[in-house]
């Protein structure tokens, strides 16, 4: 293992180690007063956004294997499932609550814009980080400017069905490992966000969160802020509105109709 892949782990381990106690210490000061749901938005966006971008340079720059990339993705995707705490760390998430009326609308306002702001935060506190030059890799991307080129490879319209896609996919396996124990069921949908990573990432990144495409892929250079709006905020909307509208919706309704149509003769007339 390189020294620059040695220095990016322990540098991600150092955010999710503070990210945590922070997490901790808040929800202890802020337990009695209704607002540790907000400060664990924020401090787990943040975490979320860091960590990120901090794998986004060791592949797009540090030019790793995509067998490593894709097991860190992984890794990645199981600590942030078990540090959360009920935080989204995904506007997605926010506005799925609010439609099942498991949050208010304003709660879900209130934590999307905790999400927005962390995002912010981490765009940020990272380039500071990396001016540091823990790593050759940071010194080198200190060189360049911290520049960063879109990584979206294919018409808009394209780009945004890879987006709707891969959120399609990760909604579709929360919604249905709810009723899994979160130790097992963290593991299963970090299977699936590696798999949407290894499928779509070469054409979009494969963001499938507005929060942490704001934070990640916004300030690179090759398209304009609207085409982003379009690929990273609009697609994964209509991803998760997708697969909660046919699971919630459809699929229940077709299965009504067949069951109904599969009724004995005698019993259709008794109704």
């Amino acid at each position: 293992m390189s020294s620059d892949v040695a220095v990016s782990l322990l540098v991600l381990a150092g955010i999710v180690a503070l990210s945590d106690a922070t997490r901790r210490l808040l929800f202890r000061a802020l337990a009695h007063t209704g607002l540790s749901v907000y400060a664990m938005e924020l401090v787990s966006t943040f975490q979320l956004c860091c960590c990120t971008h901090e794998l986004k340079l060791l592949s797009e720059v540090g030019g790793i294997e995509p067998r490593l990339a894709l097991t860190l993705t992984y890794v990645a995707a199981v600590v942030h499932g078990l540090t959360f705490r009920g935080a989204f760390g995904n506007p997605s998430g926010a506005l799925e609550h609010a439609y099942r009326a498991q949050l208010t609308g304003g709660c879900a306002l209130r934590r999307i814009a905790c999400q927005f702001i962390a995002a912010a935060a981490a765009r940020a506190a990272v380039p500071v980080l990396w001016s540091v030059g823990l790593s050759g890799l940071h010194a080198r991307h200190k060189l360049l400017g911290f520049r960063c080129i879109s990584p979206i490879h294919v018409p808009l319209p394209q780009a945004a069905a890879v987006e709707l896609a891969c959120a399609f996919a990760v909604q579709t396996i929360i919604t249905h490992t709810r009723s899994v124990e979160e130790k097992y069921r963290v593991h299963a949908v970090a299977a699936t966000i590696t798999t949407v990573v290894y499928a779509g990432g070469g054409v979009t990144g494969a963001v499938f969160n507005p929060a942490l495409a704001f934070s990640t892929q916004f300030p690179c250079s090759g398209h304009s802020f609207l085409d982003y709006c379009l690929v990273y905020w609009l697609g994964p909307l209509l991803g998760m509105m997708s697969s909660v509208l046919l699971f919630d919706k459809l699929v229940p309704s077709l299965w009504r109709k067949s069951s109904s149509l599969d009724l004995p003769l005698d019993a259709k007339k008794s109704t």
